[in-house]
């Protein structure tokens, strides 16, 4: 029974295992197994679209298993190319280091600091020769590399591809050598990547490591992967305000694969929660409460998220603003409703900016408005709101 529960546990919104019956095998020895995951800091900050595949590491740890968390001094400064239509850009080995501390702070709110082993590969493939690099690049052929999706749609499009890009899953699959990893987690954007790592390990006498691979998440618009570039995401160290009101302000469509995800609610109470949503026995704001809570006191604990459903109460009665609203510029003077809020990015035409106005759902300065052939004069800070939730800062450029 207990091994069925760890195994429930592990397989909890995971997409696909490679192979499966490998890892079964590895599990049923009974010692502990190294679980690696490889990041690049590209960036100092994440959001929760990262800590999917963190909180499958801290799963693995309470099973009483070994995470590696390998930081890619190197590998950060050539660039993972994994679905991405352009080359990344290089960044100095010094920015890497900088950006990787902060990361780690954040990382280690989730997994278990005294659980993990932190290495950079800087360990080894600063000491690699020409020589040792030319035999692990003979390992993969460019036919196999041309067979990536990403890289298919860049050479089709005459996009550029940079030689140093092919280093990339060759030096993430010798990380997986180098610290014999028994599994190797990702999203489902690693697959190419990881594999490699198998064949590499194979290919040297080593038992393969296992992929293990989950889902992407979307993020608060709801069609996009969860991105900062996007500004549709929810960063781990945001206010606890701002993060509440993010997530209370989900489309209802999001709320089941956030509860799976990002929370340890069992699956069958996600389940019913949503059947009773959709036949209408339960106010669909009820679960995105309780989901808000969740999180935010997984980032900064049930005071801070007490505090956060209060505000949001208020915010929801008109009583209060939002602490994350976005900001908008625009030329003092006076412009036409429907053309600000096109503007402000919450409605994608004049037409519905029409119809959210004629509907009694916008707000200028707490004042409604209600004529769609409004002006309103712009000459300093102003807040404009369309439906219960959506706020954006208006100032005078």
């Amino acid at each position: 029974m207990a091994d069925q529960a760890a195994w429930t546990l592990i397989k909890r919104g995971v997409l696909e295992i490679i192979e499966e019956d490998d890892l079964r095998r590895k599990l049923a020895k009974g010692a502990p197994l190294n679980i690696k995951l490889g990041v690049d800091p590209t960036a100092p900050d994440i959001h929760l679209g990262f800590t999917v595949v963190m909180r499958k590491l801290r799963q693995f740890q309470d099973l009483g298993h070994n995470v590696i968390l390998i930081v890619g001094d190197y590998t950060a400064t050539v660039g993972d190319p994994s679905g991405k239509n352009k080359t990344r850009p290089i960044l100095s080995h010094s920015e890497v280091l900088a950006n990787a501390e902060t990361y780690k702070q954040q990382f280690f709110k989730i997994v278990d600091p005294a659980k993990t082993r932190v290495v950079y590969n800087g360990e080894w493939f600063g000491k690699l020769s020409f020589t040792e690099t030319t035999k692990l690049m003979s390992q993969i052929t460019v036919a196999q590399m041309l067979e990536r999706d990403d890289f298919q749609k860049r050479y089709r499009a005459g996009q550029p591809i940079s030689l140093h890009e092919f280093l990339y899953p060759m030096m993430q699959a010798y990380d997986s050598v180098m610290i014999d990893a028994d599994v190797e987690l990702g999203g489902m954007d690693q697959k190419f990547n990881v594999l490699r790592g198998r064949e590499l390990q194979r290919s040297l006498g080593k038992e393969p490591q296992v992929g293990l691979f989950m889902p992407i998440l979307l993020g608060t618009d709801g069609k996009e992967k969860m991105s900062k570039s996007l500004g549709n995401y929810i960063g781990v160290n945001e206010p606890p305000q701002a993060m509440y009101h993010k997530l209370y302000s989900l489309s209802d469509a999001l709320v089941e694969s956030y509860f799976q995800l990002l929370t340890d609610v069992p699956l069958e109470d996600v389940a019913a929660k949503m059947s009773d949503v959709a036949s209408g026995k339960l106010n669909p704001n009820v679960p995105k409460e309780e989901l808000a809570r969740i999180i935010v006191t997984q980032y900064h604990g049930a005071e801070a998220a007490d505090k956060a459903a209060q505000q949001e109460k208020k915010i929801h009665a008109g009583e209060a603003l939002p602490e994350d609203m976005a900001e908008l510029r625009v030329t003092a003077g006076e412009i036409w409703l429907p053309e600000l809020i096109v503007k402000a990015g919450l409605a994608k035409s004049n037409g519905e900016a029409r119809r959210l106005i004629e509907n009694g759902g916008v707000s200028f300065d707490e004042a409604k408005v209600t004529d769609p052939k409004a002006q309103v004069r712009i000459s300093g800070r102003h807040v404009l709101r369309c439906g219960k939730r959506n706020f954006v800062k208006v100032t005078a450029a």
